[in-house]
């Protein structure tokens, strides 16, 4: 195969330097993406839930049981998998800026434990190539998840996408995987399960006429039907069976179209980058072709402009007290919600510990505070997890009262940044530039709340909107155990006067934290949207006045300001061609699908 990286490297250098000179901004951060140093090609592995890719890692690895499978896996969990002299694993622990050596890998992935991060090394073949990231639990049915699975995407230099053999591909598999696609090039299709559904290859036949139909540009992707089962069974069979087993699941295919796949890592990641790219230049080109449908001075056109600035400009005058309102009752109504939600929690705890207090022995009695530990710990957990999905709901409610689909859909860029902008110049609590508040309290508890609690705010998508939302953390301090040891002992009593005073505690800090979150979120979005209005007013005035100018101008100026129009639009649309050109070139870096042959 010929090397295409001199091709790429040009593509990529005249393609950045084009977008600089059109928005410095975003030829900026495309040659950021540019400088990142691969060390080692990195294969993605996404889908929706319950498609297999858990037990396809493990088959691709040689190594049942290696990845957890599991229902209930962590939605802010993804694990990296790479090359080690011996199987070990670092997990990125909630409130912990180093990572910690583990040994319950399942505890940890499937979010017994939470991390944000596993790190696991094996000698598996395989992992001498590349490595591999395990996003369990991802999928476009859940916008937490979906999240996790876009963020792990940003360190791929190629996606494994996995579908199953139970039935096509579905919308939501379907749009993931186009927003995934435009910041990775390079896609290889997996269909799991073949050994349980003999009626595979006509699920794959349909699968490909979706591609067709919904996303064209993967229409000839390559696909390998496996058996990650019948891969997994071979491993402690008898040699008379094994190399059957091995051939059935097909699963020798894959291994080596990824082999190959890492071969070429240098020229995926150059195209990755030229892919990115691409995605500004189309922005561009539909600017350049607003700008020459304004030098037209088309009186239909004008008038449609004047329409829109006219309806958005009044909405604003009229609607902007009900929205302000809407936005209030639903953070005001969704706190309340939180609020009775955590209070129930902290009841049952109270309940839960008191009854073990009451009916345990000593020894019972000397592992409370850990168990207490545990459980607070999965308060936090699932309280993030809450708010993750309460943020979703309202902020899906408010746009929807806001604007018109067409209107999110122009205006949703703005809004993103707007968002990130304003959660992240808020003023930090309690004096950290991290945004993350300690409280070490006399009662005992250890609290975190911000960026470090989690390491690293999460991105939630809620219809395109993306609202970053913070880690919560929550654990036994060292104070708690000092006064369990001092006072309590085998003491009944001051054993349910120390639980009483941690969960109070509790349920205060918790309770304050959650107030501030909702009191950021209806500020944030508030700002967010008036922003997004005003932005849209400028655009829109911005483009009447050029079409104004045009009409202002006699013939002569009329033609020259299309001329200029026309030959930018020309410009840009000559440097899309050039890159579909090269990213044309680079599909010859996929490696392509195997000879179908009746098993």
């Amino acid at each position: 195969m010929t090397d295409l990286t001199a091709a790429l490297d040009t593509a990529v250098r005249d393609t950045l330097a084009y977008v600089r000179t059109a928005d410095p901004d975003a030829g900026a951060e495309l040659a950021d993406l540019r400088r990142r140093h691969l060390v080692r090609p990195a294969v993605v592995v996404v889908g929706e839930t319950k498609r297999g890719k858990s037990s396809l890692i493990n088959a691709l690895l040689g190594v049942p049981g290696l990845s957890p499978v599991d229902a209930a896996v962590a939605t802010a969990t993804y694990l990296q998998f790479g090359p080690g002299p011996a199987l070990s694993a670092r997990a990125w622990a909630p409130g912990s800026g180093e990572p910690a050596e583990i040994t319950d890998l399942a505890a940890w992935a499937t979010g017994r434990q939470k991390a944000r991060r596993i790190e696991v090394t094996h000698p598996a073949p395989l992992l001498q190539y590349l490595s591999l990231l395990d996003t369990p639990g991802v999928g476009g049915l859940d916008p937490a998840h979906t999240a996790v699975a876009l963020d792990a995407v940003d360190r791929a230099t190629a996606l494994l996408f996995v579908a199953d053999a139970s039935a096509p591909l579905s919308q939501p598999e379907l749009d993931f995987l186009a927003t995934a696609s435009d910041r990775v090039d390079a896609v290889v299709f997996t269909l799991t399960k073949i050994d349980a559904y003999p009626g595979w290859r006509r699920i794959l036949d349909d699968n490909r006429a979706l591609l067709q139909a919904h996303a064209p540009r993967f229409a000839r992707a390559p696909w390998f039907p496996v058996s990650a089962t019948l891969a997994e069974l071979a491993v402690p069979a008898p040699a008379g069976e094994q190399a059957a087993l091995i051939e059935a699941s097909r699963i020798a295919e894959l291994q080596h179209a990824l082999v190959a796949l890492a071969g070429h890592g240098h020229q995926l990641q150059l195209a990755n980058v030229l892919r990115a790219a691409r995605g500004e230049l189309a922005r561009l080109e539909t600017a350049a072709r607003t700008r020459k449908e304004a030098a037209d001075a088309d009186p239909a056109r004008q008038a449609a402009a004047r329409a829109e600035r006219a309806a958005l400009a009044a909405r604003k005058r009229t609607e902007s007290r009900q929205w302000t309102l809407l936005l209030s009752s639903e953070t005001q109504r969704a706190r309340v919600e939180t609020v009775g939600a955590l209070r129930t929690r902290i009841a049952a705890l109270q309940q839960d510990f008191s009854a073990r207090i009451d009916t345990g022995r000593g020894d019972t009695l000397s592992g409370l505070p850990d168990a207490l530990d545990t459980e607070l710990q999965a308060v936090a957990v699932r309280l993030s997890e809450q708010l993750q999905l309460t943020f979703q709901q309202v902020g899906e409610k408010v746009l929807a009262e806001v604007f018109t689909l067409a209107e999110r859909e122009q205006m949703i860029g703005r809004l993103n940044a707007t968002l990130r902008h304003t959660l992240a110049a808020a003023p930090p609590r309690d004096g950290s530039g991290e945004n993350l508040l300690i409280a070490l309290s006399a009662g005992g508890i250890a609290f975190m709340a911000g960026r470090g609690a989690m390491l690293g705010a999460s991105v939630l998508a809620v219809g395109g909107l993306l609202v970053p939302v913070a880690g919560i953390g929550l654990g036994l301090a060292a104070g708690g155990y000092v006064l369990w040891r001092r006072r309590v002992q085998t003491d009944r009593q001051q054993a349910r006067t120390w639980l009483r005073d941690i969960l109070a505690e509790v349920r205060a800090a918790l309770a304050d934290e959650i107030a501030n979150r909702f009191t950021d979120l209806q500020y944030a979005l508030s700002t967010a949207v008036d922003d997004a209005v005003e932005r849209r007013l400028r655009d829109l005035d911005a483009h009447i006045a050029e079409i104004d100018a045009a009409a202002a101008e006699d013939a002569a100026g009329r033609s020259r300001r299309r001329a200029a129009a026309q030959q930018e639009l020309d410009t840009v649309r000559a440097r899309l061609r050039a890159a579909d050109d090269a990213l044309a070139r680079a599909r010859a870096l996929t490696p392509g699908e195997p000879t179908e042959e009746t098993p």
